[in-house]
């Protein structure tokens, strides 16, 4: 089933075209002719299965030819959990609308940066990017007002409600104009989703795509038992001896990603972390340096690994393991994307053998193990 399928414009579909962007994925083959419909979504997707174009694509379609409201008055918004999230969202409408006759501004806004050139950029605004802290702010400040908004997107929805957005959300529902077009997605179904369904969304299209056991498949993935005092050394070692590029590392605390990241670049190794204490210039400018290969390890967070979109990430490493098997999941998904092969390892102290057997289990998948206490580490 080919794009031009779907009804898009004829604007749309060059823009596809010019970018090689052939056959739709299984999420926006059933989102797309929905969003078109004017109908309100539950798409539930597993993490780099498409799902931002899927809405992307026929909200940039719902808006040509439609009248331009009022200054400061956006006609889309889109709230995310994240500032890189907001960023990759932005950035997707702009790739997508880029060539369109009409012109769509998009703006993304978000926390921890000025208020005041995000102010200033609200002129003229038809697509808003938002985190629900920032956008309550420049709404006190009347910078822009929610009472022409015809579709409302909420990406990402598991993580908004589990970081604890749920009192801001419920500001922003009330501000909101009574008819619009409702779209929610989200990469797991928790029981704080189903209620929030219940909320806002009218007789919706549920959309559920099952993680792709060839997905996993493309991802080697391999354990190492090791003491904890020896997984800084054995990091290392790894990244070393196999001269490891774009090395995207896990842990489980700001702290601890701040304290792997050092250690690295003291033993001779390129590392960033990047986490919500750290500026948004300084995150900005890791990712870039990052996703063009310049910095070889960024050292990271769960929060934070929602905005990291990087289409041919080789090696995912878990320095600590997450709490549950959807974060395990999501995590090693960061690489094996788009039909290509990736390594993903996991470091596993004896306390986590448990968890990590519960993992395995509920990925349905087992994963080769080695003992590190055979591996020469000496130097590293």
């Amino acid at each position: 089933m080919p794009f031009s399928s779907f009804g898009l414009s004829p604007a749309l579909l060059e823009v596809l075209a010019a970018q090689d962007f052939s056959q739709p994925y299984p999420i926006q083959k059933e989102a797309i002719p929905a969003v078109l419909k004017r109908r309100d979504i539950l798409g539930i997707a597993p993490t780099g299965s498409g799902k931002t174009a899927s809405y992307v694509l026929p909200i940039l379609n719902n808006l040509q030819g439609q009248s331009v409201t009022k200054n400061r008055h956006a006609r889309v918004l889109v709230l995310v959990p994240t500032r890189e999230l907001a960023l990759q969202v932005r950035d997707v409408f702009i790739q997508f609308g880029s060539e369109l006759p009409e012109r769509i501004k998009t703006i993304a806004v978000f926390g921890g940066v000025s208020i005041n050139p995000q102010m200033i950029g609200l002129q003229g605004v038809q697509v808003l990017v938002a985190t629900p802290g920032r956008l309550l702010e420049l709404v006190g400040s009347n910078a822009v007002h929610l009472s022409e908004i015809d579709t409302l997107v909420l990406d990402e929805a598991d993580k908004m409600l589990n970081l604890g957005f749920q009192e801001e959300m419920k500001r922003i529902f009330a501000l909101l104009p009574e008819k619009h077009q409702n779209l929610l997605f989200s990469a797991t179904l928790s029981e704080k989703l189903a209620d929030i369904n219940q909320i806002i969304l009218h007789n919706p299209v549920v959309i559920k795509i099952e993680p792709q056991r060839e997905t996993l498949d493309l991802i080697e993935q391999t354990g190492y038992f090791v003491s904890l005092e020896r997984k800084g050394p054995l990091l290392r070692y790894i990244i070393k001896k196999n001269d490891l590029k774009q090395v995207l590392v896990f842990t489980s605390s700001t702290f601890q990603a701040d304290n792997v990241a050092d250690k690295l670049c003291k033993n001779g190794i390129d590392a960033v972390s990047i986490h919500s204490r750290k500026s948004q210039g300084s995150r900005s400018e890791a990712l870039r340096e990052f996703k063009t290969g310049k910095l070889r390890v960024l050292v990271t967070t769960d929060m934070l690994a929602r905005g990291i979109d990087i289409e041919f990430l080789p090696h995912v490493i878990n320095y600590e393991l997450p709490r549950s098997p959807k974060d395990y999941i999501h995590r090693i998904g960061r690489t094996g994307r788009a039909e290509n092969p990736g390594e993903a390892i996991s470091f596993v102290t004896p306390e986590d053998q448990h968890h990590f057997r519960i993992i395995q289990k509920k990925m349905g998948k087992w994963v080769t193990m080695i003992d590190s206490a055979n591996i020469d580490m000496k130097g590293y």
